[in-house]
């Protein structure tokens, strides 16, 4: 129902005052909100109707939902918005939104006849193919409002470290989310994490329209939203009604017409104003014609003058919707409820079905000429206003967004020196990683100043707290470390300060990886290039695999260190032993995943991915570690050695020319590897032994190559077999990994790894039952080799 709002001015009926905006400026507003809702419109159905199409698919484009946000989004864009603001649009507003880019002269004409087509405005918004005008990529409901209250912080961030000029006043993170949005989890988590943090210059706007993909939104969602808002240190500000709609309550026996409508179930709500005047003068004279004002407005309203009274909303009201973004002036974040129709002004408002609804032909032609827009004049950008052109060209020229074309910074790189490899004949990757960023933390360079790790709630056990206690825990307020203090012995410093580079999260991986996003966006967002590093436990990618998506999606950079990992992690058993992961590194578009087995390697690798997150084409990177401490290589890395290390894999045992046998190895189980070669060689002379330190890269790199008609890095390494030769592949992973690689120059290929749910053990117990310890090798490789000569006696 459309529930009681507990805002003052609208007590005993009283009218709020006019708002602050000049009548021309609001008459200008108001011209251009009825001209964005035309082209949107338009635009969706140029698409279906009238663009030709070659495969007989719907094109699509979300006519009402776009309907339901004219009005807030042409306040924000064309008024409220400052160049330093940043917004997420919700995902079905996008046509609405290219409309205003186009009459903010930020759109092409050409992109909107496009729409949804190849080159054309996208479907929903994307940084990466929409270009400077997006700001947030949105697509995936809710992660789009989530990501603002992160970068809220990253801006926080940014300030308090006075990475940024301190006279530019702070943007506010706006996010227009959809009601139905709020039924994804990740903003409630979000929304914690935001109140731990005491995030600043926050705006979410909620297009309550009530309705969602499928239905109508019940009526208790929002009863208590706002108490959960507060709860969390939000103010609520709530938009209901309009002026048309306050007026009419300030008569005799108003207060009975809002009571009727404050009581109107949703559903009933929504399908009367898809019935029209008919329909509400029916219900209201049914259930308050004993009232002889309401009989009054019965008598003066007409059918269509009704029914505009009636969904007289202040989500529509451009005065209303003004009054209550101007009338926020601190940084509290702050939740607008604006009451809504979705397809409001369109004939399919209110109408059930019509999130996928689309005007047909006639419809738009009526719809057209209730508009007044010329046959012909379609596109043109003020046909069908009142106002003169050259007024309305006047007053966009003014608004604030016309004059930032370009919304995105371009920072210099940071210089990345030399990183010592650590030293020790036993080491683990995860506990190389964490002496690398420890070694970093003591240096005062810009490499060192712009690091910001951040981990939800496994610092210590993902090897951070070197990094930590040397370079501290961001918060807004010094905190201190209260066992230090009361001198209780503990191997971890925890104070917390402006100063500090680590943000320590709750257990919650969308939340990572939505900071990851925010951080890796500061360069182009705010100008203060960061070098973002994120770890957590390698199993539970999946578990935020949607925000690391989203992340990527819109060319965020970072680097993700995912460890402990496999069945390696064995005593922990199966629900902390992850299987499928390096295949997500393989197919994520945006991350090139890397599995050292040494520390050296680790070391090379760690430093290309510090200066690949800055390059202009480069990617984010993600690094599968291990906690099995294993003995290290003794050697100096030479530059083709680091250059084969960066391209995915080299022979750290070469065959000899013609070899019948080869065993290629990722990771942890490089000592199995290993014993099963020095096994294999009396028997096999000639056997090479293939270290794989990106079955994503050499993948990728293969792929591209076949392309291009060129020879890959695999194809040269794998060229010293002879054709048909037997070769195993293995890894602490899903054996699809490495499996390709049979691909290349006709081998005959036995492929292990982990393909079922792992449990507790030791590792040679763990190895030897999931098939990947050396004597699982040296018989595959027996196997591989009878196949390889049956071929060849074949042929």
């Amino acid at each position: 129902m459309l529930r009681a709002v507990p805002d003052p001015s609208l007590k005993q009926g009283r009218v709020p005052e006019p708002d602050q905006a000049s009548a021309d400026r609001l008459a200008c507003l108001m011209a251009l909100e009825k001209k964005a809702l035309w082209l949107s419109t338009w635009m969706i159905h140029h698409a279906n109707h009238i663009r030709p199409s070659r495969d007989g698919l719907k094109v699509g484009g979300h006519q009402a939902s776009s309907a339901s946000v004219a009005t807030l989004m042409t306040a924000l864009y064309l008024d409220v918005m400052r160049p330093q603001d940043r917004v997420a649009v919700k995902p079905h507003a996008a046509p609405l939104f290219h409309a205003l880019q186009y009459l903010l002269g930020h759109q092409s004409r050409d992109k909107l006849e496009r729409f949804r087509a190849l080159g054309g405005a996208q479907a929903y918004p994307s940084r990466s193919k929409d270009g400077d005008i997006v700001d947030f990529s949105t697509g995936s409901v809710g992660l789009g409002v989530g990501v603002t209250l992160f970068a809220s912080l990253v801006q926080d961030y940014l300030r308090l470290k006075r990475l940024v000029p301190a006279d530019t006043p702070p943007g506010r993170m706006i996010a227009l989310a959809g009601d139905a949005e709020l039924d994804e989890g990740n903003i409630f988590e979000a929304l914690l994490e935001g109140w731990k943090h005491d995030v600043r210059n926050l705006w979410w706007v909620v297009d309550y329209n009530r309705q969602s993909l499928d239905a109508v939104v019940s009526d208790r969602l929002f009863g208590r939203i706002d108490a959960l808002f507060e709860m969390f240190g939000w103010r609520v500000v709530t938009l209901k009604y309009g002026r048309l709609l306050q007026a009419a309550f300030a008569r005799p026996d108003g207060e009975q017409l809002r009571e009727w409508i404050d009581a109107c179930p949703n559903s009933l709500y929504s399908a009367l104003v898809y019935k029209g005047g008919e329909g509400w003068r029916e219900h209201l004279r049914r259930d308050l014609n004993r009232y002889p004002g309401i009989r009054a407005i019965l008598d003066e309203h007409d059918d269509e003058s009704l029914a505009r009274l009636m969904t007289n909303l202040a989500g529509h009201d451009m005065g209303s919707v003004l009054d209550a973004f101007h009338g926020v002036t601190d940084d509290q974040p702050t939740c607008f409820i604006a009451y809504t129709i979705k397809g409001y002004g369109l004939p399919l408002a209110g109408h059930k079905d019509n999130h996928a609804g689309l005007m047909n032909p006639q419809q738009m032609a009526t719809f057209q000429r209730s508009m007044g827009v010329p046959q012909g004049a379609e596109w043109e950008r003020f046909s069908g206003l009142d106002l003169p052109a050259e007024e309305l060209e006047a007053f966009l020229a003014e608004v604030p967004l016309a004059a930032e074309r370009m919304r995105r910074h371009h920072p210099p790189p940071i210089p990345v020196p030399a990183i010592a490899t650590p030293r020790g004949r036993h080491l683990s990757t995860q506990e190389a990683f964490g002496r690398i960023l420890g070694a970093l933390a003591t240096s005062d360079d810009a490499l060192a100043e712009r690091l910001v790790t951040t981990s939800p709630d496994v610092t210590v056990s993902t090897n951070l707290g070197a990094w930590v206690n040397r370079r501290g825990i961001f918060d807004r307020a010094e905190r201190a470390d209260t066992f230090r203090e009361e001198k209780v012995v503990s191997a971890q410093r925890w104070g917390m300060s402006p100063q500090g580079q680590h943000i320590e999260l709750g257990i919650a991986e969308h939340n990572l990886f939505l900071l990851l996003a925010a951080l890796g966006l500061a360069g182009p967002l705010f100008g203060a290039r960061l070098l973002p590093i994120g770890t957590l436990y390698d199993p539970f990618i999946k578990r935020g695999l949607d925000a690391l998506n989203y992340a990527l999606y819109q060319d965020a950079r970072f680097i993700l260190v995912a460890t402990p990992s496999g069945i390696t992690l064995a005593p922990e058993g199966g629900a902390h032993q992850s299987v499928l992961e390096p295949l997500v590194g393989i197919a994520q578009p945006g991350l090139v995943g890397f599995e050292p087995a040494y520390a050296d390697e680790l070391t090379v690798l760690l430093r290309w991915a510090l200066e690949e997150i800055q390059r202009d084409d480069g990617q984010s990177v993600y690094f599968r570690l291990s906690t099995r401490p294993i003995e290290q290589p003794e050697r100096e890395i030479d530059p083709a050695l680091a250059e084969a290390i960066v391209a995915g894999a080299y022979w750290l045992r070469e065959p000899e020319p013609g070899s019948e046998l080869a065993i290629a190895y990722c990771g942890a189980v490089a000592p199995e590897a290993l014993a099963a070669y020095e096994a294999l060689r009396e028997d096999v002379p000639g056997t090479g032994l293939l270290a794989v330190t990106s079955p994503d890269r050499l993948h990728g790199e293969w792929r591209a190559a076949l392309a291009h008609g060129k020879r890959s890095v695999a194809e040269r390494l794998l060229s010293r077999l002879r054709p048909g030769a037997a070769l195993v592949t293995v890894s602490d992973s899903h054996p699809a990994t490495l499996s390709w690689l049979g691909s290349i120059a006709a081998t005959t290929l036995v492929p292990l790894g982990v393909d079922h749910f792992g449990q507790s053990g030791d590792i040679p117990d763990l190895y030897r039952v999931y098939g990947i310890d050396s004597e699982a090798i040296i018989d595959a490789a027996a196997r591989a080799c009878l196949r390889a000569d049956g071929f060849l006696g074949q042929s």
